[in-house]
């Protein structure tokens, strides 16, 4: 198992509350079996960060980019392997 950091860059800020939801059912989902660290908004509102546990970057590319945000274009993904 590895750690990938999903940067979530705010693309589209008047879309975000009505995503918002849908993002945070997918992650306790994702959660419940064990394919998140972490994750939270950043304080000055330019996105967020998600961390996936996953075996390769292929699987946490997969998760990442069936996050509701990332499907309507409300934030950008940008996917990282996280060595902690």
């Amino acid at each position: 198992m590895a750690y990938f950091a999903a940067i979530l860059h705010m693309e589209k800020p008047e879309l975000n509350q009505k995503y918002r939801p849908d993002h945070l059912a997918y992650l306790d989902q994702l959660a419940e079996q064990g394919k998140i660290f972490a994750k939270g908004p950043f304080a000055d509102g330019s996105g967020g960060m998600v961390v996936y546990i996953a075996d390769s970057l292929e699987e946490a590319r997969e998760m990442a980019e069936r996050d509701p945000y990332v499907v309507h274009g409300v934030r950008r993904l940008e996917l990282h392997e996280w060595k902690i």
